[in-house]
């Protein structure tokens, strides 16, 4: 798994912990490889890439494992996010990225940890993202299971 990304602003975001490449290339649907610089300031991600030079919203990246979970205020955010964006759901990249992230998955107990992070915000993902995800997590465990 890629460590997040190093937070160069002097106040870190509360929600800087999530950002990472793979997240960044999904959201902006580019190749992680094509990423060259990501800037982490206080209330934005400056990510330059190829072709490409996007400001990105820190509540736009969903969460992942490896760092602090997700906290109250965090979800705050999010929902402020959605609500700001006129949306009642997270992008629809998040529920790719996590099928991706479940694919990826080389044990039970990696598969699992997804699975309960995925739990506690399945209510901001449209209904749509959730079918995915489940699908992909019964796809995994079967075959992980068989290993």
């Amino acid at each position: 798994m890629k460590n997040p990304m190093k937070n160069k602003s002097t106040s870190a975001h509360p929600l800087g912990r999530f950002v990472t490449r793979d997240a960044l290339a999904f959201h902006l649907g580019i190749n992680s490889d094509n990423i060259y610089k990501v800037n982490c300031w206080q209330y934005v991600i400056h990510v330059v890439g190829k072709g490409k030079s996007r400001f990105v919203s820190y509540a736009d990246l969903p969460p992942i494992l490896g760092v602090e979970p997700p906290k109250k205020a965090d979800f705050a955010k999010w929902r402020k996010r959605i609500k700001t964006r006129k949306k009642k759901y997270v992008p629809k990249f998040w529920a790719q990225f996590y099928v991706k992230k479940i694919e990826d998955s080389n044990s039970i107990q990696t598969l699992l940890s997804w699975e309960n992070l995925v739990k506690q915000f399945k209510p901001l993902i449209s209904l749509e993202g959730v079918k995915k995800i489940d699908h992909a997590l019964a796809k995994e465990k079967s075959r992980l299971e068989k290993l």
